[in-house]
């Protein structure tokens, strides 16, 4: 089966109503990115993080999976699928894709403080302080925040040099280091880039001008026939 490599961002969640870190009214735009997603945002004010992603799960809780996400999830039938996706929710999982790697980890798991190894689902959307993990450390949300490591990029970039179609969806190439995966793609592999804004890039790709789950859809039916 041909191998195709999806790299998905915020662009594809939007449909599903999930805003994104730039979007998110007055819940977001009351804090600053170092407030709420950074470890000096964590240590200064444990309490804030936790509620802002307790509201971003509880809002993920009532959001579904999109056209786009299930046709990804249909193109398994005949193609080898695996998505990377710097998105925290999921929509992917849920609509059915079955290889998929998130880069910037998983909003509805909860990892210790201590031992990033010691990693758990977490029951329903809400992480509260004192909840700890075996090792007796508070739990944290299971996501990268500003200037930590992407411990997932080595294998993201094992999984790109494989494609032999490469598929961006709802990104703008300025988050890095995922927009750094394109280099990563083999010199005669084809790439498409479903997205509605202009993208500024020197990586040659063909760009579909639409929202995610039109774009797909084009996708699909160029792939399928």
């Amino acid at each position: 089966m041909k191998k195709i490599v999806v790299l998905t961002g915020a662009g594809i969640s939007v449909e599903s109503g999930i805003n994104t870190f730039r979007d998110m009214g007055g819940l977001w735009e009351k804090h600053k990115i170092t407030e709420v997603a950074s470890p000096e945002g964590w240590r200064k004010n444990r309490s804030l993080v936790l509620d802002f992603y307790n509201q971003r799960r509880k809002q993920l809780l009532e959001t579904k999976p999109n056209k786009a996400h299930y046709l990804l999830a249909k193109l398994e039938e005949k193609f080898d699928v695996k998505i990377i996706t710097q998105n925290v929710d999921d929509l992917h999982e849920r609509a059915r894709s079955s290889k998929i790697l998130h880069l910037h980890g998983e909003l509805k798991k909860v990892r210790s403080t201590i031992d990033n190894t010691i990693i758990k689902d977490l029951n329903g959307w809400e992480l509260k302080e004192g909840d700890l993990c075996e090792k007796g450390s508070q739990l944290r949300p299971h996501i990268v925040w500003f200037g930590e490591e992407v411990p997932m990029l080595e294998q993201a970039i094992k999984i790109t040099q494989t494609a032999e179609i490469f598929i961006v969806i709802g990104t703008s190439l300025n988050v890095y280091p995922a927009a750094g995966l394109l280099s990563y793609v083999k010199k005669n592999c084809p790439i498409y880039l479903i997205d509605p804004n202009e993208i500024n890039s020197t990586i040659f790709f063909t760009h579909i001008k639409d929202k995610a789950s039109i774009g797909v859809k084009k996708i699909y039916e160029k792939l399928i026939n």
